[in-house]
């Protein structure tokens, strides 16, 4: 029995806690006592039968560390390049609308810039205008003139009414509605309603990857992309 606990006081706990606490508190604890470091070995994480001393395995937290680091610096600048992409190709999207002086101008303008900018050969305006149609076959098939009362337009009343994009997969009826009976290559579509609530209509884009447009994905860009076309077309 020790004099401490003779006398009934209790031996000062120590766990994992307050030792971390009081390294913390003072972390120069080890360059004051240089002898207890360069005693102390610690288990390798590759392998349990080997050891390395504390500065080792400090230095392999550290490298450890910067390796997030650097994956987490790559993955920014990826995502800032496809951004300086999708901006510059909204530029060029503004450009070809700001060139459109009629509505068969600023549909085709849209057509082109989807296909030629955005590589999107999958994609379909469905407008609500009267005055669209009019133009008939001269806007090719990348015209839909409908109402919001058509059963088929019905069934994208939740879309429209949020005035938000939407990306993922759709259903069937709706697919072949948009793009065709022979569109079963659509995996996944963005929709972008125009206008408030989409009073003006719907862009669709289609594409084969089923994992191309999916509902995790920003829509921001598709946003802005459904605000340049509704601007050019009630200009």
């Amino acid at each position: 029995m020790t004099t401490s606990q003779a006398r009934g006081i209790k031996p000062l706990a120590l766990n994992d806690a307050s030792v971390a606490e009081y390294l913390q508190t003072y972390p120069d604890f080890f360059e004051r006592n240089g002898a207890l470091l360069a005693k102390l070995r610690l288990p390798h994480l590759r392998d349990a039968a080997s050891t390395v001393s504390l500065v080792e395995r400090q230095v392999e937290v550290l490298r450890e560390r910067n390796q997030s680091l650097e994956r987490k610096l790559k993955e920014l600048a990826e995502v800032a390049r496809a951004n300086d992409v999708l901006a510059d190709r909204i530029h060029r999207l503004s450009q070809r609308l700001i060139q459109g002086h009629s509505l068969l101008e600023t549909i085709n303008a849209v057509e082109t810039s989807l296909r030629e900018d955005f590589d999107a050969r999958n994609s379909l305006l469905l407008l609500f205008l009267e005055e669209a149609r009019a133009l008939g076959a001269d806007a090719g098939r990348f015209l839909r003139v409908g109402s919001p009362t058509d059963p088929e337009v019905k069934s994208f009343e939740s879309l429209l009414q949020s005035g938000k994009p939407r990306c993922g997969q759709i259903r069937d009826a709706q697919r072949d509605f948009l793009f065709g009976k022979d569109s079963v290559e659509i995996g996944s579509v963005a929709l972008t309603p125009l206008g408030p609530k989409g009073a003006l209509g719907l862009l669709a884009i289609g594409a084969s990857d089923a994992e191309r447009f999916h509902p995790g994905m920003s829509t921001e860009f598709l946003a802005r992309i459904g605000e340049l076309v509704t601007y050019a077309l009630i200009r």
